[in-house]
């Protein structure tokens, strides 16, 4: 039987996703990279400058699951381009209050409270335009946005913010937001309710037999609005397991650059390089394994070797922090970047697809909160770290699940 391709509105579709999430990311990691300026040139304490860096991250796990709710009522054209218009208007008042660290904590975390709408809206409506059999990939394309996204606010925000100011940061946000949420409006559409409730798929076993769930979403025994977290323990396992994978992969994105530079003894130029090339990589990887998942019909059979996979990694890491050896180093930590983030596209396909068209959302954001939450203790220790040591350094934003 000969499978149907994506249509061309699902790859217009994907490609404003990945736009709005690199855009939604780039506000949510900006302050991050801006810290040390903060400090000396606005005088913020560490603490104020730490602070208003986490707030938009603190924003976003508030109001995951609302936004996921929102787009499984009101649609995903709705929720996307509201919650990144609703981003530049934040940004856009932040403005005026730079000079305060107080209302800054408070504008930065509703800015990032109305970027978590793309996190889950822009997931469920990839879900929805892209068939059974394409699916991985376009997640695993959807979720490079995040590391890209990452990358461009790296060498960005930096130079903006060094040359206008805190403010000229702010403005730069409000551009980037301001005209995705135009191109949101005019571009994004709901899929169908036929193209969201396809056929059934194996979702909770890789045995061949279909879940309660189906491969987009239908239930299979009962109707698709029902509770899909009371029908098995499936979703359950598949955040906590993503919650667990996503450990090593904000340690290695937060700690990565001290761990090359103290540990490995190699200079900071170059290990931000590394830092770099990992994310890269990481992010062809979320496309590779995305794609492989479509071939082998199993996407939960995958996150088994890829959670083995970055075992055997972290162990490596171990071993390898015993004694300096900058090329072993360099390789390992590239490649277990690489493993630590290969999950997520499976993981948000696998829940997308079980919760079903009238659940995915919040399930999405669900899936989205916990591993934010698990990464809290990792971003507050290098906060820690950061705040203990006698000279400024450049920080590294939490990167994005």
């Amino acid at each position: 039987m000969t499978e149907n391709p994506p249509s061309r509105q699902a790859w217009v579709i994907l490609v404003v996703g990945v736009l709005s999430q690199m855009a939604a990311t780039i506000a949510i990691t900006g302050p991050a990279f801006l810290i040390p300026y903060m400090h000396t040139d606005l005088g913020y304490t560490l603490t104020q400058a730490g602070t208003v860096a986490a707030a938009p991250s603190f924003g976003l796990i508030l109001t995951l699951i609302a936004w996921g709710a929102f787009a499984d009522r009101f649609g995903e054209r709705l929720a996307m381009t509201l919650g990144i218009a609703l981003t530049a208007l934040a940004s856009g008042i932040a403005v005026a209050l730079v000079g305060s660290p107080v209302w800054m904590v408070l504008i930065i975390a509703a800015s990032g409270a109305a970027a978590a709408s793309v996190n889950s809206a822009s997931g469920r409506v990839v879900m929805g335009w892209f068939p059974r059999h394409r699916r991985g990939l376009a997640m695993g394309i959807r979720q490079m946005s995040q590391p890209l996204g990452t990358s461009v606010a790296a060498v960005t925000v930096p130079p903006i913010a060094a040359s206008g100011g805190f403010s000229a940061y702010l403005w730069f946000v409000v551009i980037v937001t301001g005209v995705m949420a135009v191109i949101c409006f005019g571009l994004v559409k709901d899929p169908p309710r036929a193209e969201a409730v396809p056929s059934p798929v194996v979702t909770s076993t890789d045995a061949g037999q279909p879940g309660p769930t189906s491969a987009r979403g239908e239930s299979t025994a009962s109707p698709a609005t029902d509770n899909p977290y009371r029908m098995d323990s499936f979703l359950w396992r598949i955040h906590a397991v993503s919650a667990l994978l996503v450990i090593p992969q904000f340690a290695f994105s937060t700690y990565g650059l001290i761990w090359l530079i103290a540990n490995q003894h190699i200079s900071v130029g170059i290990a931000g390089g590394i830092v770099a090339a990992s994310q890269i990589v990481g992010a062809i990887g979320r496309l590779i394994v995305g794609g492989l998942s479509d071939r082998l019909g199993s996407r939960v059979g995958l996150m088994r070797v890829v959670a083995i996979a970055a075992v055997v990694f972290v162990a490596a890491i171990a071993l390898t922090s015993l004694t300096p050896m900058p090329i072993v180093a360099t390789v390992v930590f590239i490649l277990a970047s690489a493993i630590s983030v290969a999950d997520n596209g499976l993981a948000f396909a696998s829940v997308a697809e079980a919760a079903g068209p009238h659940w995915s959302g919040k399930a999405m954001g669900t899936q989205n909160t916990g591993q934010f939450v698990m990464s809290s203790p990792v971003f507050d220790g290098e906060f820690s770290t950061w705040n203990s040591s006698a000279h400024p350094r450049a920080t590294q934003p939490v990167a994005s699940c």
